[in-house]
């Protein structure tokens, strides 16, 4: 992959880190496309196909858990529609697990390009960690890997698919009420 695009794509990443921080969701919205899925699959814990800790246990047991399927159970799966409804609650002041709002800090990093299924895409892999520091005590840290899927348009690059795997298994946090 060319180092510009490497370049155009670390820079998207960023400003789009910039946005949701300072909290400009409708902005941020705009950096997604009409049909995004924006998801978070969880982890499960599984044991490796080479553990001795258990015997015979059911082959199935070992399946892959970073496994991309469509149909894995998700903390949250989104459209750009459901991502809106949840950006225009925030202003009614009934969005509770938001007042006071959270403050958070995306960190972005060892981004990684490839070429996408069509021409207008690229595959994108990156690492991330976001905290989010809520009323006097409340912080958590979300530590993961995000996979998208960016898209060339006419206005520039938009995320048509986002799939976030947390490290957690459990996510100790009260809610997930802040954006990935």
């Amino acid at each position: 992959m060319r180092e510009t695009i490497i370049r155009e794509v670390e820079q998207f990443l960023y400003r789009e880190a910039r946005l949701l921080d300072e909290r400009r969701f409708p902005e941020w919205l705009e950096l997604l496309a009409d049909d995004v899925r924006y998801w978070m699959v969880l982890r499960g814990n599984r044991y490796p196909k080479t553990s001795k800790a258990l015997t015979g246990l059911d082959p199935q047991r070992y399946r892959d858990p970073e496994a991309d399927r469509d149909s894995e159970l998700s903390v949250m799966d989104e459209t750009k529609a459901t991502l809106a409804g949840r950006i225009a609650r925030l202003d009614t002041g009934m969005a509770w697990a938001e007042d006071p709002p959270s403050r958070t800090r995306h960190l972005v990093s060892n981004v990684e390009v490839e070429a996408g299924e069509t021409a207008s895409e690229l595959r994108v892999f990156a690492n991330v960690v976001v905290y989010r520091s809520r009323g006097e005590l409340e912080q958590d840290f979300f530590v993961g890997a995000r996979r998208d899927v960016l898209r060339r348009t006419d206005r520039g690059l938009r995320i048509a698919r986002r799939r976030i795997l947390l490290d957690q298994n459990v996510l100790l946090a009260k809610n997930i009420s802040i954006f990935f």
